[in-house]
């Protein structure tokens, strides 16, 4: 099976979905999103499949999120910051043949494993 998981190598949760990934006898592609940046339309693929808004998808603990003011921003804005700060989308995100997921809580990527 062919899988891909979007990391951040300093998130904890992203370092234990990688681990679930390799014990299921999976190893990802991984693609260090905060290193490689995003483009708009990969944003906009990747929350579709995972049938996520922006807004759900945003890191509201990041502290790029408060300054930018994000709360009461759209979903255009928030998408313009996300591509601006890649550290704003919530981690990690993994895809497989079998669909898209955020793992949050880790558990959701079995789904798709």
């Amino acid at each position: 099976m062919d899988a891909t998981i979007y990391h951040h190598p300093r998130c904890t949760t992203s370092r234990k979905t990688l681990d679930r990934i390799r014990e299921a006898g999976i190893e990802p592609t991984i693609v260090k999103y905060v290193d490689e940046g995003w483009t708009e339309q990969q944003l906009r693929d990747l929350f579709a499949a995972a049938g996520l808004t922006p807004a759900q998808a945003v890191r509201k603990r990041d502290p790029h999120y408060a300054e930018l003011g994000l709360a009461d921003a759209t979903d255009e804005q928030i998408l313009a910051a996300m591509v601006e700060h890649p550290v704003l989308v919530e981690r990690p995100f993994v895809v497989t043949d079998k669909g898209t997921r955020l793992a949050r809580p880790i558990e959701s990527v079995d789904e798709i494993l």
